[in-house]
């Protein structure tokens, strides 16, 4: 069975995006966005958001299972719908980005991701799975993706309650640690619930073979 991740967008005019955005800029990610090849948009919207986005799509790579020949990660954008998350973008894309807020209402939103959403559910088999890694305690992306997916379109169940620091550091463990989540569908699923313990801090390599 195939299984696709759906990482939600970094805000793309917060202060991190402007530091990448400023013509000024000399840090190496910023020269490469300038540059003619760009840079990942993975690696990209990682800086712009910080842990909560590491953590997707380190745990994306983990555990995507694309049909053959295909993608296994997409990153849901504000005006280009759904983009594999290793597809470069320039200087000029992601200011187009910064340009919309995204909301359900906004066709510079809605219209590409109502049309790529159509296109993956064409090109997935009838038991895969999509797995969205983003919240879905508004319908921005829950309409247009349940729209075009049906009972396709899953999420982690320990997503509810959690706020966006707490999911990172959640994925980024699991991802570390080879430990897969469990996914339910949407249509049907507590959207909002209560807030679940605090994560325990890591322990370092180092203690733990101390002990």
């Amino acid at each position: 069975m195939s299984r696709i991740f759906l990482l939600s967008p970094a805000h793309c005019g917060g202060e991190r995006a402007r530091l990448v955005l400023n013509d000024r800029a000399a840090f190496d990610l910023a020269r490469r966005v300038r540059g003619g090849a760009g840079a990942p948009i993975g690696e990209v919207f990682s800086f712009f958001s910080g842990l909560y986005f590491r953590g997707k799509l380190a745990y994306a790579r983990a555990f995507a299972r694309p049909p053959h020949g295909g993608v296994g990660i997409y990153v849901i954008t504000p005006t280009e719908g759904l983009r594999p998350a290793d597809e470069p973008v320039d200087l000029d894309r992601l200011r187009r980005f910064a340009s919309v807020d995204i909301a359900g209402d906004d066709p510079r939103y809605r219209t590409p991701l109502d049309r790529d959403a159509r296109r993956l559910a064409e090109r997935i088999e009838t038991d895969g799975e999509v797995i969205l890694l983003g919240s879905i305690a508004t319908g921005k992306y829950v309409e247009p993706l349940m729209a075009a997916l049906g009972e396709r379109l899953r999420f982690p169940l320990d997503f509810v309650g959690r706020g966006d620091m707490s999911r990172g550091g959640l994925l980024l463990r699991c991802a570390r640690a080879g430990t897969e989540l469990t996914y339910v569908g949407i249509r049907d699923a507590v959207r909002r619930g209560p807030r679940p313990p605090r994560l325990r801090p890591s322990t370092p390599a180092r203690s733990r073979r101390s002990r």
